[in-house]
């Protein structure tokens, strides 16, 4: 028994010491220390235990000061863990130094570290210093003088201004800008067939027109890519002015008819009425020859020469009428 209970003792020992092993070596990297010692970097055990205590992964900060030594950069750990407190990507920001280092582009750590922490990529920023990217415009459609339509697409070829990459515009105002160039540049143009023959006048004039102000880029060089001719915009705007003025003239033509129309009703309506009124007259006209006849106002012999004056009037108007109508009178009658 003595013997089995001497056995337990020695596996719980080795697993304490093994557990004390490992928060030992969690708090002090002694390999890490070691390979920094070896790489040249002078740090003290009890920094990196301080870089725990600060919640600092040791790894983050010591092996970007290996690469920064290796190359010479003169960088300080105090430097390095500030930037990663302040939630920098310190191995990207040693690695755009040593990148600038190499092409003879002057660049600090401190403006390393703004332009990182400006959420641009600082070693893409030098990548592009040393190798010019180039941006490709979407098709731009712009109408010359003449009413033609011209599409245009270009290639625009920048460089990375490390100076202006902290509050310098990006990429998309680059491309608004060259597009704005080229609408101008096309509409300033008397005909079409200037642009399609002298494609490198757009070129040179959105380039004279220093587009990249203001910007985290340099422009390089404007290429046309491709130049198309699009719809005839003049003659679209023509044809839809024209149909409009057609259509302003057929209404004001139906408002004219309209009131024509009301105003014919309207006379009809006044004859209506007049006739009405005449017939209403000449129905009372034998009431008041009878009460003429009966008052003594009207005699015998003045009513029969009244009746001779009428048929008398109706001969002469027969005579008058040609033959014609005065059948169909007849015939009415």
């Amino acid at each position: 028994m003595g013997m089995e209970f001497a056995g337990v003792g020695y596996v719980v020992a080795a697993i304490v010491a093994v557990i004390l092993i490992a928060v030992f070596l969690s708090f002090f990297p002694i390999m890490l220390w070691i390979s920094a010692l070896a790489s040249g970097v002078r740090i003290g055990i009890i920094t990196l235990v301080a870089m725990r205590l600060r919640r600092v992964t040791p790894s983050r900060i010591v092996n970007p000061m290996i690469k920064a030594t290796k190359a010479g950069l003169g960088l300080s750990i105090n430097q390095l863990e500030s930037h990663y407190l302040a939630g920098g990507n310190v191995d990207r920001v040693v690695n755009a130094l040593i990148a600038a280092q190499r092409a003879n582009i002057e660049l600090e750590f401190a403006r390393a570290a703004a332009i990182d922490l400006a959420g641009r990529d600082v070693l893409l920023a030098v990548q592009m210093s040393v190798n010019p990217k180039v941006i490709e415009t979407p098709t731009v459609a712009a109408v010359a003088k003449d009413g033609i339509e011209v599409k245009v697409k270009a290639r625009v070829t920048v460089r990375a201004n490390i100076e202006r990459l902290v509050g310098g515009a990006g990429e998309e105002t680059i491309i608004a800008r060259v597009g704005e160039g080229i609408v101008t540049t096309v509409g300033s143009s008397n005909s079409h067939k200037d642009v399609l023959e002298n494609p490198d006048l757009i070129s040179r004039t959105v380039l004279g027109k220093g587009l990249d102000a203001g910007t985290a880029f340099e422009i390089l060089s404007i290429d046309i890519a491709d130049v198309d001719v699009g719809k005839n915009i003049g003659a679209n705007l023509q044809t839809e002015q024209a149909e409009a003025d057609k259509r302003i003239a057929q209404a004001k033509a139906e408002e004219r008819r309209a009131m024509a129309v009301a105003q014919e009703q309207e006379m009809r309506a006044r004859v209506v009425e007049m006739r009405a009124r005449v017939v209403e007259s000449e129905s009372q006209v034998p009431l008041a020859m009878a009460d003429a006849l009966k008052s003594g106002k009207l005699g015998v012999m003045d009513y029969m020469n009244l009746k001779n004056v009428e048929a008398d009037t109706q001969m002469r108007s027969s005579i008058a009428k040609p033959e014609g109508q005065a059948n169909d009178n007849k015939n009415g009658g």
